[in-house]
């Protein structure tokens, strides 16, 4: 008989889990290298010498306001595409009822 430790390691659910996080954690990293990038490759200058886009130097609109509406279009993207629904009812429980 197996136990329950076993049978834990073996669900299907732990995939789906993992692979979800995987992709929760790649979101983050582009995150953090898309801010990165434009924060301080273009905010990097002398303040005199930025360019504006709506009254907001160019390195903060790209970083923070078009950073956010990226990630926001691609978390969308993620959880319509690539996360599924899971049961978190335990298959055990419902063959003893």
């Amino acid at each position: 008989m197996l136990k329950k430790e076993d049978t834990d390691k073996n669900d299907y659910r732990f995939k789906i889990a993992n692979r979800e996080a995987l992709i929760g954690v790649g979101l983050v990293i582009f995150n953090f290298i898309w801010w990165f990038g434009f924060a301080y490759g273009l905010g990097g200058q002398d303040p005199s010498n930025y360019s504006y886009t709506f009254g907001l130097p160019n390195w903060f609109f790209y970083s923070c306001v078009v950073g956010f509406i990226v990630m926001v279009v691609l978390v969308i993207i993620a959880v319509k595409y690539f996360f599924v629904d899971v049961p978190f009812d335990d298959d055990e429980e419902n063959e003893d009822k």
